[in-house]
């Protein structure tokens, strides 16, 4: 059975966010140490940037965690789309490639934009590393499993 493009695309999304997720499992166990978040998107940022968007007040630290997963899990998902469109256009790598250029671009300008985070060019290297390797974990899973399920329905 032909699984159509977009539901192919969301479900390589959902893998991707899942990849991100056990990506900050693996290294908050590598490094036990480590203290806090492992990077901004891992950081109450993102539900604070939701609140403020959507102009909720007083959002407790809880609140703000949970709005981050959320998001997380919502535009993971969504972003599937995204590689799944510029993959009909682009072939592989170069749509994995122009996918992970913008995710990266929009977290580091978004953030700081938003008033949430530094410049990137400040923020400590073990976050930025954290950031990328996380988001290149992302791709790659969204990259895989698409492809994964293209092939199986043919």
């Amino acid at each position: 059975m032909r699984v159509p493009w977009p539901v192919r695309s969301v479900i390589a999304g959902t893998a991707g966010t899942t990849t991100m997720t056990l990506a900050y499992a693996a290294e908050r166990r590598l490094r036990p140490r480590r203290a806090g978040p492992l990077d901004y998107d891992d950081s109450l940022v993102p539900g604070q940037i939701v609140a403020s968007v959507m102009h909720l007040p007083h959002v407790t630290d809880r609140e703000d965690h949970e709005l981050g997963l959320m998001l997380r899990w919502s535009y993971g998902s969504a972003f599937g789309l995204m590689h799944g469109a510029l993959h009909r256009v682009v072939r592989e790598p170069w749509a994995s490639a122009v996918f992970g250029g913008t995710l990266m671009t929009a977290t580091v300008t978004l953030f700081p934009l938003l008033g949430r985070t530094p410049p990137a060019w400040r923020w400590p290297a073990d976050v930025l590393a954290t950031s990328i390797g996380t988001h290149v974990a992302y791709v790659t899973a969204v990259a895989v499993v698409d492809d994964a399920v293209r092939r199986r329905g043919r």
